[in-house]
């Protein structure tokens, strides 16, 4: 795959006229002017003039604006919390929760820290994007298709996990006639019942956590079932025990690539399980996606990057005798079953002009091979 819009990939170049600019009276205000020039996150910290992260990049909004004072972030915070969370606040010195006002959704974290209050909010695109619109490759349709099986989407926080995780999801509403119930902290994309219908719970608003979720979903004859984060070892139990049992479950973890996905999954059980793990996970694993999201060298958004990873019976074994560090070469020799390395990937989108030699070698796991296709330093 060469380029893909996903998730902001092609957004047009919006100029920002950057001149004396007051600061604003209610986080509202911030967001709108967010969400308005494409920015995927707001900070409101104190010492700091307030910044977003527009296309990767962390930023002052306003070049000249002055600094948030603590009363600044302290009135801004007082402002829209609700009783219960500045109670939460006052207890345990921050509060993680969605926040929705007339222009979207928003997931929202408020910390104490040594100067004061500083506020953080992640911009949750609304728009629910099938996987055609997003431009990821036909072959990945097929991991929607199975009735039970581990299929996991990973990458770093703000790589577009959330989106692609939305999109199988979407694909699985349309095609299919099932019980999909999604389990996320928080809820970012709201998802109509279409051919299936669809039950959206919330950590922390609906249930107490991950785990509490998954245990209950398994009682509720669901088909499908979403994960918004394995980050525990009672939630990849759980998750590997639901995808044996007939169910098809998706989830995501903050891992690079494949090969570490699967040592990730594994080295969170004891040592006397993981021979049973192993084969439990080899068998049920479907698929793989690591993504990235990587700065476009003519600066207007963000380029998708993929590694993907298919089960087969070459990668079954693997997984089986505890040898992931010889995935990258079945990952390499399986393009015919739709398979890509990262690496593979990012040399597609630099030889298409898309991403620059230094975002590619940056971004890949053999730097030396990459600077020596790429002539970057």
């Amino acid at each position: 795959m060469s380029e893909s819009p996903h998730p902001d990939a092609a957004a047009p170049t919006i100029e920002v006229t950057h001149q004396a600019h007051p600061l604003l009276e209610h986080v509202d205000l911030y967001l709108a002017v967010g969400k308005e020039h494409d920015a995927s996150d707001i900070h409101l910290s104190v010492n700091s003039p307030p910044m977003w992260r527009r296309y990767g990049v962390l930023q002052p909004i306003w070049n000249d604006a002055p600094l948030l004072t603590a009363q600044d972030t302290e009135k801004l915070a007082m402002g829209f919390l609700t009783p219960a969370q500045k109670h939460h606040l006052a207890d345990l010195g921050d509060v993680d929760f969605a926040y929705a006002n007339a222009i979207g959704r928003f997931r929202t974290s408020v910390v104490r820290q040594r100067l004061g209050l500083d506020l953080t909010f992640r911009i949750i695109a609304t728009n629910l994007r099938t996987m055609d619109e997003l431009g990821l490759p036909q072959g990945l349709k097929l991991l929607t298709q199975y009735h039970n099986g581990l299929v996991l989407v990973t990458g770093t926080v703000g790589s577009g996990k959330s989106t692609t995780l939305a999109a199988l999801v979407e694909e699985i509403n349309n095609a299919r006639h099932d019980h999909i119930i999604t389990l996320e902290d928080p809820i970012e994309y709201v998802i109509p019942s279409r051919s299936c219908h669809v039950t959206q719970r919330e950590v922390h608003t609906h249930t107490k956590s991950f785990a509490n979720a998954l245990r209950g979903a398994l009682r509720e004859d669901p088909d499908v079932i979403m994960v918004g984060e394995m980050r525990d070892l009672e939630t990849i139990s759980l998750a590997i025990t639901a995808s044996e049992t007939g169910h098809l479950v998706l989830g995501t973890l903050h891992t690079a690539t494949a090969a570490r996905t699967l040592d990730r999954v594994l080295d969170v059980f004891p040592v006397d399980q993981r021979d049973q793990i192993r084969v439990m996970v080899s068998e049920s694993l479907r698929g793989v996606i690591s993504q990235q999201l990587v700065p476009r060298a003519d600066g207007r958004g963000r380029a998708l990057a993929l590694e993907v990873l298919m089960n087969s019976p070459a990668v079954s074994h693997i997984v089986r005798e505890a040898k992931t560090f010889m995935l990258p070469g079945v990952i390499q020799t399986g393009r015919r079953l739709g398979m890509k390395l990262m690496d593979d990937s990012l040399v597609e989108l630099f030889q298409a002009g898309i991403i620059t030699g230094e975002e590619a070698v940056a971004r890949s796991e053999q730097k030396g091979t990459m600077r020596e296709i790429t002539g970057a330093d």
